[in-house]
């Protein structure tokens, strides 16, 4: 088998680092079996090993930039994603408990699975404007305010105010859509994996 070694691996990482997505999925498709079996022994379940894998790596893609201080990723990765693990155990055991004690399934509906990881990334894109076009945006799509009343709020000119929505706008959407790619790109290869345990 073909060994990778440390000095190609740091390549990787600082490339996936920069923001790179084919690195990212190369990195993704190097890891992605073996730790999907690693967190299976530990939940039991094809389903939260699924998830586990993917927001692990989900979360890798938005800290990005932290990969250029990791010098051995594998145990990086594992030790995150036990961690995950656990903490998803917990949480499912208390939810659990709390079904039983009320007796009534509050699980979530996956028909708003997609809608509410939609709205997840809306907000964190709206986290990464600038103050001022974010303030302009929320004003605008939150508030309800016409150009002019964001205008006289913010001391700005009514131009200001509208070039700052397009480029907040066009920000966002391309925030979303760059996101919602990497998100959609690991839940095709995570079910391509896992249906093999299923079968």
């Amino acid at each position: 088998m073909f060994e990778i070694t440390h000095a190609d691996e740091r390549e990787l990482l600082m490339q996936v680092a920069s923001g790179n997505e084919n690195a990212f999925r190369r990195l993704f498709m190097r890891h992605h079996q073996q730790l999907g079996v690693h967190m299976l022994r530990i939940t039991n379940s094809i389903e939260l090993a699924e998830e586990i894998v993917q927001d692990v790596f989900v979360k890798i893609w938005f800290t990005r930039e932290s990969l250029v201080r990791v010098d051995n990723f594998k145990s990086y990765l594992f030790v995150i994603s036990k961690n995950h693990a656990l903490n998803c155990l917990k949480k499912l055991a208390k939810e659990r408990a709390m079904i039983k004690q009320l007796e009534v399934s509050d699980s979530p509906n996956p028909e708003t699975a997609g809608t509410d990881m939609y709205y997840n990334l809306l907000d964190e894109a709206i986290d990464q404007l600038p103050p001022q076009q974010q303030k302009v945006y929320l004003l605008s799509r939150h508030g309800r305010l016409k150009y002019t009343e964001i205008a006289d709020q913010l001391e700005l000119s009514r131009e200001t105010v509208k070039k700052y929505l397009q480029i907040a706008t066009l920000s966002i959407t391309e925030y979303v859509h760059e996101h919602l790619e990497v998100i959609a790109f690991l839940t095709v290869a995570l079910k391509s994996f896992f249906i093999f345990f299923k079968s």
